[in-house]
């Protein structure tokens, strides 16, 4: 049997578990409110930088492969072919960190709508409602909008010209100017079956190369073009990234 000396100096032993302070006064939680704040603003403000560098990496890709296709008329068309395919790897890559982003982006929103706009410019009906979903948000974070829709936005904001520009040059590249293997020898393309054959890439026939470029065309205005529903941040305000 343990004696009361041992009891203590088994209890001694034993971890201390510390419960977590929570606010007890108004001030305590206005503090707690802006240090939050500024954390998730930090943390969306760390995946729109990932966002513009994605954008960036695509400019410069559609760039150098301008430079490389439209330097001369010997050079092959299918830069432009790869650089269509790099510039989607990249959108892709985009539309993944702009999920991220959209979560955080949505946190900081929720907050600034039902708190500090309460506080600039009260009214009524605001209820405590979104306080709780900022913490059931928190305790199990979920991406709010799809692959799909990701892919949509920025497609929207800024891809679509990136690969129309890509397009332009293509059909300049294919239907203007026949590559011949010397530059001497290049000239303007006079029927559409000459343009099949120009359109060819290695093994490729002309033909298969203009039916997929088309199909693919067709799914980005698709997907350029489809409006999605005004939820979420899109509810509010026209101000989106």
């Amino acid at each position: 049997m343990l004696t009361a000396n041992d009891q203590r100096a088994t209890s001694a032993l034993k971890p201390t578990i510390t419960p977590p302070v929570f606010p007890g006064t108004p001030t305590e939680f206005i503090n707690l409110i802006a240090h939050y704040h500024r954390a998730e603003i930090a943390r969306m403000a760390g995946w729109r930088d990932r966002i513009d560098r994605t954008t960036n990496w695509a400019i410069t890709v559609v760039a150098a492969m301008l430079s490389v296709s439209l330097s001369t008329p010997t050079a092959h068309h299918g830069v432009l072919l790869f650089a269509m395919i790099l510039v989607l790897l990249l959108l892709v890559i985009e539309a993944r960190r702009y999920r991220f982003f959209d979560v955080y982006r949505n946190r900081v929103r929720r907050m600034e709508r039902n708190y500090y706009a309460q506080i600039f410019s009260p009214e009524d009906g605001t209820t405590d409602d979104w306080i709780h979903k900022l913490g059931d948000d928190l305790r199990k974070p979920l991406f709010l909008i799809g692959l799909n829709e990701a892919i949509s936005r920025r497609l929207r904001r800024n891809y679509c010209w990136m690969f129309l520009i890509l397009l332009l040059a293509w059909l300049v590249k294919t239907t203007f100017i026949r590559m011949q293997d010397s530059a001497m020898e290049a000239h303007i393309v006079t029927s559409v079956g000459e343009w099949v054959r120009n359109a060819a890439v290695g093994p490729v026939p002309g033909w298969a190369v203009i039916v997929a470029v088309t199909i693919f065309y067709g799914w980005i205005l698709y997907a350029s073009l489809r409006q999605p529903k005004g939820e979420g941040e899109l509810a509010f305000g026209n101000v989106h990234v």
